[in-house]
Formats: C-alpha cells, sequence, structure tokens
C-alpha cells in the first residue's frame, strides 16, 4: 500500500475510501527514526491480525500528533474517546450514554479505518473485552484478560513466572489463555469467553483469581492496587474486566520512547530466559513468517442436568457412559435410586488425562459431584478450585477399577477416602458445609461456595465452579490431616555408590588372563541417578546431591505399581531419543521444567524412564552388606516393570562382548561391578568400574567469550575448570554442541552471577582477554578425545548442564 513513503503528501484507495495522508517522514519514535509513513506501513501490514482484537469494540485512542519525544523531553499525548467533526463520515461508530452525555467511538473493524489512525497519529488504540451487537447494544464480555504489572524490583522474567501460575488455574477452569507481552513493562494474558456472563461477574471472578494467586505466592504477587505495596512484587490487575476499562489492544504500537508493539506470544517464548519485549519490526517479521498467535476459539460447555428426581438427575450421567463399555456403574433410567445411608461420601483419585480427585456427597439420591484438580486443601485458608459435574448414582460410592481408554474420563480410578459426613448446611447452588468422617484420613470440615454466575468457554461454565477449603475450626480428631499428594516418609536415605573410571586391563587385572568370572557386566546409561524411596504408599525420588525430584517427573509415580513392599532403589533417569535410545541431551529439554503446566506437556513430548539396577532396602530390611549377586536376585523378585519403570538385565556375557554390544547400541558404554561388593554408601570404589566409550569430564563454568557472526551478542564460548586443592583450574574453552535455546538461557543466567575477575588459575591471555567471568558455582558436562600434556581438554564439546552436581563432586577423569 505505502511504496511512495518519500512524498509530504498523498491520496491513497483503501476499501474504496479515498485517504489523505500528510506528512509522511514526519519522525514519531525519534530514537529510532521510525516515521509516520512506518507507521501506517506497519498497520497495513498487520490488520489481519489486529482487527479480530478490535472489531465491533470501541476504540479509544491514544495519540502523539508531534512524536513520542525522549525519556528526557516525552512528546504530548491526547487520549482521545469521542469523535471529532473532522471524522470522516465511513468511519464506524457506536455510541455509549454517561450520566451526562454520549461518546461516539470509532470501531476499528477494516484497514480503512487503521489507516485513518495512522494518518492522526494514534499509535495507540485501546479495546474494552466486550463487543457492540448487531443493533448496537452492548454485548457481555466475550473475552477475560489479566493484566501482570511489574512492581519495582522485579520484570518480565518474573510476570511470566506469574503468567505460568494463572495459566495453571485458568486451565483447570476451561480456560485457555494467551500470553501477550505489552510492550511496555508486563505482559496480558487473555482467554475467551462465551458471552453469558456480565462485566461485573467477570471481574469478580478474575479479583477473586488474584487473591488466590496472591495467597498461593505471597513472595511475588499482590492483588492491591496501592503502589507501596508493589515493591519486588508483580500487580495482577484485574479490574480491566470492568465494563468502564479497556486494555491495550494485541498487535496495537506502543507511545514509547522505542516503537514496541503488544504482541501475542507463545507459552513456549515465555519460558525462554531471554523473553523481552518486541519492537514493531520484529513483529512485521513474525507476521510475515505466519508466527501470530490468536486467541484460542470458544468450546462448547458442559451443562448440569436439571433439578428433579433421581433418576432425572442421572440423564446426563447416562448420556456420557456405554453401560457395555465401561464397568462404572450406569443404572437404569427407571431404576430406583442405588442403596445409601443419606450421609455417605466418597473421594477418588483419577487417574484421567489430566490427574484430579473427585469430591462426592450423597444428597437427594443421588452423588453430587466435584473435580478437585489440585486435589483435597490441606490448609486452612488456601482455597482450591472445585468444578462441579454431573451427578453419579450412589453404587459409584464403591467403584474403584479401570475406565477403558476410548470412553469417557478413561484412566485408573481409586477411592482415596470414604465414610460418612455430618452436614451443617447445604443452600442449593450456593454453600455446603459438612463434617466429613474418612475411614483413612480422619475427620475434617470443608466448605465449598460456589463462585457466581458463568464463567468460562472451553468446557467449564462458571455455574459449575466452587471453592472448596479446608476449615479453620477443625472438630478434633487424632487422625492424620488429608493429603492428596502421597507422602513417603522423611529420613534421610542413602547416598548412592560411585565407579571408578577404567579400562579392560582394570577387569581382568593380569593382561595374559580373560578370566572375568567374578564381574557382572551391565549397559551404563546415558542420563541423571536418582535414589528412589517407596514407601508408606508414597514416593521420594532424590538426585545425587539430595534435591527432591518426584514432582519433576510424575510418570515415575508407576514405582508404585512395580513393587508391592516397601523399597529403597538405585537407577538411573533417561530420556529416550528419536532412535529410541538414552540421551543426555534429550533429557537435558525436561531437566529445566519446574512449573506444573511446563511438566505436563514435558511428559508428553519428552517422557523419562526410571532404569532400576540395585536394591538398597526391603521392607524395612537393609541389603547394604548383601553382595551384589544376591541384591541382583533380589531386585528382580521385588520389582516389576511396568510403565516407566523398568529393569534393565545384567548382560549374559563377557566384557569383550558386553562393549561390542554397547557400541551396536549406541549406548555409552559399560558398568563392570565385583559379583561379591557390598554397596559403599557416597563413596567411589573400584568395586564398580565404568568402562566409556567416549570420555567425558564433568567441569565448573566459570566465564564465557563474546560470539561472532550469528552468534554476535550472544555467548560464543564456555571457559572451564575443575577443582585442583583449593583452586579451580583452566582447562580449556567449548563452543560447540549448543543449541539456539542453550544459548539465549545462558546469557540470561550468566548476568545475575556475574564477577569482575577471574575464579579460574592458569588461564592465557588470549582466552581471558574478552572474557565474562561468573561465580564458579554452576557444574556441565563436556565429550572430549584426550588430555593434552598441558592439561586441557582436547576437541571438547557441550553435553550439557549437571543440575544432580554440585562442584564439590567433581573429579579429574584421567
Amino acid at each position: 500500500m505505502m511504496d511512495a513513503m518519500a512524498t509530504q503528501e498523498q491520496y491513497v484507495s483503501v476499501g474504496h475510501h479515498r485517504i489523505r495522508l500528510t506528512n509522511l517522514e514526519k519522525v514519531l519514535y525519534p530514537a529510532t527514526g521510525t516515521t509516520k509513513g512506518d507507521v501506517l506501513d506497519y498497520y497495513a501490514r498487520v490488520a489481519d491480525v489486529i482487527i479480530p482484537f478490535t472489531r465491533d469494540r470501541p476504540a479509544t485512542r491514544k495519540r502523539w500528533v508531534h512524536g513520542v519525544g525522549t525519556a528526557e523531553k516525552p512528546g504530548e499525548m491526547f487520549f482521545q474517546k469521542n469523535l471529532d467533526d473532522s471524522t470522516p463520515d465511513w468511519i464506524t461508530r457506536r455510541s455509549i450514554e454517561h450520566k451526562d452525555h454520549a461518546n461516539e467511538y470509532p470501531l476499528v473493524n477494516n484497514l480503512a479505518t487503521l489507516t485513518w489512525l495512522g494518518q492522526i497519529a494514534a499509535l495507540e488504540i485501546h479495546v474494552p473485552q466486550w463487543k457492540f451487537g448487531r443493533d448496537g447494544t452492548r454485548k457481555n464480555p466475550d473475552r477475560f484478560v489479566l493484566d501482570l504489572d511489574p512492581g519495582p524490583g522485579t520484570g518480565l522474567q518474573e510476570c511470566a513466572e506469574v503468567a505460568r501460575y494463572a495459566r495453571s488455574i485458568l486451565t483447570d477452569m476451561g480456560l485457555d489463555p494467551l500470553p501477550v507481552t505489552s510492550g511496555s513493562k508486563g505482559i496480558h494474558l487473555y482467554a475467551h469467553l462465551d458471552g453469558s456472563q456480565s462485566s461485573d461477574q467477570v471481574a469478580a471472578v478474575a479479583h477473586e483469581l488474584a487473591r488466590s494467586l496472591e495467597a498461593d505466592h505471597p513472595d511475588l504477587v499482590v492483588s492491591d492496587m496501592k503502589k507501596s505495596l508493589r515493591d519486588g512484587k508483580v500487580l495482577v490487575d484485574w479490574s480491566q474486566n470492568n465494563g468502564n476499562k479497556t486494555t491495550i489492544s494485541p498487535y496495537s504500537l506502543r507511545g514509547r520512547e522505542h516503537p514496541t508493539v503488544a504482541a501475542p506470544r507463545t507459552w513456549r517464548e515465555l519460558a525462554s530466559k531471554n523473553l523481552a519485549q518486541l519492537d514493531y519490526e520484529e513483529v512485521l517479521a513474525r507476521v510475515k513468517k505466519g508466527k501470530a498467535p490468536e486467541l484460542p476459539a470458544e468450546v462448547a460447555s458442559i451443562e448440569l442436568p436439571e433439578p428433579g428426581s433421581a433418576s432425572d438427575r442421572l440423564t446426563k450421567y447416562r448420556s456420557m457412559r456405554d453401560a457395555s463399555k465401561t464397568p462404572e456403574p450406569v443404572p437404569d433410567e427407571h431404576a430406583a435410586p442405588g442403596p445409601g445411608h443419606g450421609n455417605s461420601f466418597v473421594i477418588q483419585e483419577h487417574h484421567a488425562t489430566r490427574l484430579h480427585w473427585d469430591f462426592r456427597l450423597e444428597h437427594d439420591g443421588v452423588l453430587v459431584s466435584w473435580a478437585l484438580p489440585k486435589g483435597v486443601p490441606t490448609e486452612a485458608g488456601k482455597n482450591h478450585l472445585a468444578v462441579q459435574t454431573e451427578d453419579h448414582p450412589i453404587e459409584y460410592g464403591g467403584f474403584a477399577g479401570d475406565i477403558p481408554k476410548g470412553e469417557y474420563g478413561a484412566g485408573h480410578v481409586e477411592i482415596w477416602d470414604s465414610g460418612t459426613f455430618e452436614l451443617e448446611k447445604w443452600r442449593e447452588g450456593k454453600e455446603v458445609i459438612a463434617i466429613l468422617h474418612g475411614e483413612k484420613h480422619g475427620t475434617h470440615r470443608y466448605a465449598l461456595i460456589h463462585t457466581g454466575g458463568h464463567f468460562g468457554g472451553s468446557g467449564s461454565k462458571s455455574e459449575n465452579n466452587w471453592l472448596i477449603h479446608l476449615m479453620k475450626d477443625q472438630p478434633s480428631d487424632d487422625a492424620p490431616a488429608p493429603a492428596p499428594e502421597r507422602e513417603a516418609s522423611t529420613r534421610q536415605l542413602p547416598a548412592p555408590m560411585l565407579a571408578t573410571l577404567g579400562s579392560e586391563s582394570d577387569v581382568r587385572g593380569d593382561p595374559e588372563s580373560d578370566d572375568e568370572s567374578d564381574w557382572a557386566f551391565e549397559m551404563k546409561w546415558d542420563g541423571v541417578r536418582a535414589i528412589a524411596e517407596v514407601a508408606g504408599g508414597g514416593i521420594r525420588l532424590l538426585s545425587r546431591n539430595g534435591i527432591e525430584q518426584a514432582d519433576r517427573y510424575p510418570e515415575l509415580s508407576d514405582l508404585l505399581r512395580a513393587v508391592t513392599v516397601d523399597v529403597v532403589l538405585d537407577g538411573e533417569i533417561v530420556a529416550m531419543n528419536a532412535a529410541g535410545r538414552p540421551d543426555f541431551g534429550t533429557l537435558q529439554q525436561r531437566m529445566k521444567l519446574t512449573k506444573k503446566p511446563e511438566i505436563e506437556r514435558g511428559m508428553e513430548s519428552t517422557p523419562v524412564r526410571f532404569l532400576v539396577f540395585d536394591i538398597l532396602e526391603k521392607d524395612g530390611t537393609s541389603l547394604l552388606k548383601t553382595p551384589y549377586d544376591e541384591r541382583r536376585k533380589v531386585l528382580l523378585e521385588t520389582v516389576r516393570s511396568t510403565g516407566s519403570v523398568q529393569v534393565p538385565p545384567a548382560f549374559d556375557g563377557d566384557l569383550e562382548m558386553a562393549l561390542s554390544s554397547s557400541r551396536e547400541l549406541g549406548l555409552e558404554g559399560v558398568m563392570a561391578k565385583r559379583r561379591d561388593s557390598r554397596y559403599i554408601v557416597g563413596k567411589r570404589a573400584s568395586d564398580w568400574i565404568k568402562l566409556k566409550h567416549h570420555r567425558t569430564q564433568e567441569v565448573v563454568v566459570a566465564g564465557w567469550r563474546p560470539g561472532n557472526g550469528s552468534r554476535s551478542g550472544r555467548v560464543g564460548s564456555l571457559l572451564l575448570g575443575v577443582p585442583d586443592g583449593e583452586t579451580i583450574r583452566y582447562v580449556g574453552r567449548v563452543g560447540t554442541g549448543f543449541g539456539e535455546s542453550d544459548l539465549d538461557e545462558m546469557l540470561t543466567r550468566f548476568r545475575r552471577i556475574a564477577r569482575k575477575t577471574t575464579p579460574l588459575t592458569d588461564v592465557p591471555s588470549a582466552d581471558a582477554s574478552d572474557a565474562n567471568w561468573i561465580r564458579p558455582e554452576l557444574v556441565g558436562e563436556v565429550e572430549f578425545a584426550e588430555w593434552t600434556t598441558a592439561g586441557r581438554l582436547r576437541q571438547p564439546r557441550w553435553r550439557g548442564w549437571r543440575a544432580d552436581k554440585s562442584v564439590s563432586d567433581l573429579r579429574v577423569e584421567l
């Protein structure tokens, strides 16, 4: 449209409208030299992606007629709601009545209107969350928004962290949020609504969500607008759901010193440590490549059955199940309610597509039911979401088993607790308070409170959304507090036994001898070590440096099915590459995920396995002093390979065949273990010898050098060291083996731990000349050809970070 931007005035035809453009060379952004012509060109090229966000919404404009100015001398801004007399007649407009006047607003529904806005230097376009109907009446909001605004001492990374917390809650409420970096300081989250709730109702739920985030993360989140409370925290501004409030439209320019944009992003981008606001040129490039995220469309909601008889109340339940395909009880339409006491309850742990707990109370001949995505609350004052589902038959109170794949709610169901309850209050559709007397978890008092209204659009209506909390004034009972998450003991677990790097001669001893009968051989797995405890129906999974890992790898809950007694196991957590082989680089993709939504996606994209190769304790009896062969026998008798838990076979053959097989399988090497060896806790012993096909070395990353060319402005290479007495000796630099995401994450990480002087000894001046030093606390691993005579790594290649290791664990692998 704008090929001739150089002239001061021209007429263009846009959508059958003739528009006069003037002062196209006028600089609106002095810091970058961005002109009015550039602004017009930008809006012309993003019209297809911005108009879906602005269509039929009254647009408030922020205008900088003389440009945005500079930080030292900002330009004058005009905040304009009403249309003035010079507005072209063809601009579609709608009127909003106020107390003492009415304003006419433009509707940004086409490219011609966008072009006109650019001509009058209306850089920012702000719209509400509701639209006008065809008849000009105001409709209920069709989208929900949260504005995550960083306070002093916080920034975009903290906003991204809060966004992920909010996403988890919104997803549980049936909403699919779209993140938008605001172009200013923070992040906006949008979600589609089905338009059946008023602005006041949406705002009330948004306010409750903000308060919930603040309660769960008090050190990071604040929901109160007072500036005095915002230091070091992110404000979750829920108020922009108010019908009188507006929010900058996605893809709108910002009137800041630089021409940034409110840019829709992907959740993967939000996970990057290099996340930053985007300027208009970056957004244009993304739109050109088709990388323009959209707000997810509305999905039909689940309706609750109409109130009535018990039989009527099960109509919805029956419609969702085929009695010939599911083991669940499906009573006949005309059957009388099943046997009940009038006050029974059951809480079922439901391993469906997403793990949740089903909370069911007997009432009026059915089990009134709620799904608890976060489980049963264990702390007074902390609310958990409870989504009301269809009523269930009384018989369902005794159901446990597997719902077949392809059927509604497919997955494993087990009874977490059941018993009777004392009803204190039942206000239909509003509030329930009951004291539950559980057979497993004792007596506790719960309240369920309806959030009010109709809220949702992706599988859940807010008339279904409740909050459940554990009441502060609990009845006396000696039973333990409920805990949906399975808990193991908290005792100290044995540290893993470590192997010594060796060669074939270390196994055979006498070079002339081929007697290997004293040794057993296992494959060496390319993963991270973990000690697992299965006890009391719960799991602990500790890394080599004692960090709990169970929450990061939920799929390893298969350990509960793999054993029937309490055990302590030693093994390796691995992830398979495309060739089906354990690969440390692939595992790195999972190791860096820490937030629940990320981990849930990681379970699908990069599942892990736990390869068990030793047993240290069985049913309370220590096996540490038991010889390897006997421990191996007990291991095979005790642990059943199932799902993500596997017991790899020991190699039946000699060392040469084991090494050959390992190479053919593309594995890392072989572990040789003396058959009579005991398990030596936390020590490196010659009874276990690792024989590798490729040499690797764990290193301290102590600095980095900037890159050139395609890596300009990024990390070019890492400066490495190994502990040497009281110092850290320089062993070389590595510049290969990195992924693009690795380079982005490193720079942000390194800036946080920068230091002015080198922590290394013996660094050549050529490597130190442009070095950026960091605190020597990060451990990584490289593969290399050999050690040079000067004690340097020859041809090192980066393998990845070793978060399971500390600097004190390192030793030179000669």
